[in-house]
């Protein structure tokens, strides 16, 4: 079904101020959540809303807790999030290392004991939207093996590069992992299999069915080795920077919290050709979307550039909504 982004929003506030949440700052990860489902990231919007919820519940989510300044060390800061709420602990973040960026040509802000949080791209926009490049990232419980293993023991630590461009931006929001557990979780409710291998089942056999894949917990790195050796550079600079915990240390714990997160901002108004920039930016863009496609029916696109359409879609018919998950929703 579809619903209007504005209710959306509206019943996800209520939810978060019954929880102790203040008015302002529920209104704002309610937005956080709809936006990403308005955006076409079903996975890590609404989707993902009961078990940030249930997380809430079980006191591993503070919603009164907000990050904390800790030291400076040039321009990068160091925050601590204080076990608060993953989508708020990242906007403010973001929003601090553009503000270092206005003011020094680029910023940097190292995030430890935060949660998940949930849409990376959200950040990665709020960048842009901010005249800025966004570079980030976040490590994560061990959720992958490492190239060549059999066992769990890196994260697939997602990644996000983001460059402005008109209303229609460079978005680039991805796990090191062939797929998210949040898209094998939505493959499988759809009664899908991944479109290409994305893991192994319990046996050691690459397999495309996610159901398998979910349960022996190996997924496939993306790029295979390559996957895998960014995963580990992530995690590494994540929690060096940081000083928070690493993926090994955060899989000693109950539950995926206390992750360490990484915001960078580049402020492309501060340099001297960037009347230019917006021109090449436009033909290096143009360039890519006029290449040949493999099929007709599949022309090629930058990643980004889908979404604009779909938020429009979103915002003039409403939002599209799994039925079982608003129901789940609106009983929480």
């Amino acid at each position: 079904m579809r619903i209007p982004f504005d209710e959306l929003v509206s019943v996800l506030k209520e939810k978060l101020t019954k929880r102790g949440m203040d008015e302002e700052t529920a209104a704002l990860s309610a937005r956080l959540f709809v936006s990403a489902s308005a955006d076409g990231v079903y996975t890590h919007g609404l989707n993902r809303f009961p078990l940030f919820v249930s997380l809430v519940d079980r006191g591993f989510v503070d919603v009164k807790a907000r990050a904390v300044f800790e030291s400076r060390i040039g321009n990068i800061e160091r925050w601590n999030g204080m076990k608060g709420p993953g989508n708020i602990n990242a906007w403010m973040a973001m929003k601090r290392a553009v503000e270092i960026a206005h003011e020094n040509g680029i910023g940097v802000v190292a995030l430890r004991n935060t949660n998940h949080w949930m849409r990376a791209g959200n950040y990665g926009l709020e960048a842009v939207e901010n005249g800025c490049i966004g570079i980030l990232w976040t490590n994560a419980m061990p959720n992958m093996p490492a190239w060549g293993a059999a066992e769990a023991r890196i994260g697939n630590n997602p990644l996000v590069l983001a460059v402005p461009y008109k209303d229609t931006p460079v978005l680039v929001d991805i796990a090191m992992s062939m797929f998210s557990y949040g898209k094998l979780d939505l493959y499988k409710s759809e009664g899908r299999e991944c479109p290409v291998d994305g893991g192994y089942d319990e046996n050691g056999n690459l397999t495309r069915d996610p159901g398998k894949i979910a349960s022996s917990r190996q997924l496939l790195p993306m790029g295979y080795w390559k996957g895998s050796g960014m995963a580990i550079a992530l995690d590494l600079i994540a929690f060096l920077i940081s000083g928070g915990r690493s993926t090994r240390e955060i899989g000693e714990l109950e539950c995926e919290t206390e992750v360490s997160q990484i915001f960078m901002a580049i402020d492309l108004q501060l340099f001297p050709d960037k009347d230019e920039m917006e021109e090449r930016i436009g033909n290096t863009l143009s360039f890519i979307d006029a290449s040949r496609p493999r099929k007709e029916s599949s022309p090629v696109h930058y990643p980004g550039e889908g979404m604009k359409r779909v938020r429009e879609e979103s915002m003039r018919l409403g939002v599209y909504v799994d039925d079982s998950i608003w129901e789940t929703v609106k009983t929480l």
